[in-house]
């Protein structure tokens, strides 16, 4: 079978003991960057091979895996940090499984955006997750959908957009929609914050140089009072 094991977006202590265990009984491991996490496995001492899976070579090596697991292997499937295929590589690797009916099991775990959402005091009882916009083609068509939302939405950016996305915010949103701009989540410079649009680009232009992976969370669009006519007049109230 296929397993799919979020890791640490920061803080080690995150990785489950569950998590662990897998990473030592799978065959292979196959990993976003091997590099990273080499790190992860010295911390934990897990000797599991691991391979290369990535968004170059994700279509090369979907078919192999999946004729490895088929013939008996035990795969599991990790990103640099939190859970793969969120913004990440994996979807295409877990619908070849389905597709094959090969088992799949995706372990709970770290994910940048729930922290983030919960954190915000923003209504999350219902939410669009948008993750990373397109760079250019298609950018201002997301924007104006995600301006019409009437729940909040969750957006990925990296620290050098950061301004650039909360102008854009207030273009097809307005400035005074709430947000919150989480970075640094479960890490020792970990900071949350919150308020209107405006107020946050003016806060982060003057904090400088802004480092630390970023999820933004943007209130839904507030509901337009209906107006109507009072009865006793000519005149419309809200």
């Amino acid at each position: 079978m296929l397993y799919i094991v979020p890791t640490p977006i920061g803080n080690l202590e995150d990785m489950t003991i569950r998590g662990i265990n897998i990473l030592k009984e799978v065959d292979v491991v196959y990993a976003e960057d091997t590099r990273t996490s080499q790190r992860l496995f010295k911390h934990f001492n897990i000797e599991t091979p691991l391979r290369s899976f990535h968004s170059f070579n994700e279509h090369k090596v979907v078919k192999n895996i999946v004729d490895e697991i088929k013939s008996g292997k035990k795969i599991a499937l990790v990103s640099d940090a939190g859970t793969p295929a969120i913004s990440d590589p994996g979807f295409l690797l877990s619908r070849a499984c389905r597709e094959s009916e090969v088992k799949v099991i995706c372990l709970p775990g770290a994910t940048a955006f729930v922290p983030a959402l919960v954190s915000s005091g923003l209504p999350c009882d219902k939410f669009h997750f948008e993750g990373f916009l397109p760079h250019k083609k298609g950018r201002q068509t997301r924007w104006k959908f995600l301006g019409t939302l009437d729940e909040t939405f969750i957006l990925y950016e990296s620290p050098h957009r950061l301004i650039k996305c909360l102008e854009e915010a207030v273009e097809f949103c307005g400035e005074r929609r709430q947000a919150s701009v989480a970075r640094e989540l479960s890490k020792v410079f970990e900071e949350v914050k919150s308020g209107s649009l405006n107020q946050l680009i003016d806060y982060y232009k003057s904090d400088g140089v802004v480092k630390g992976e970023i999820v933004i969370v943007v209130s839904g669009k507030e509901p337009e009072l209906k107006k109507k006519k009072n009865k006793y007049s000519d005149q419309e109230e809200e």
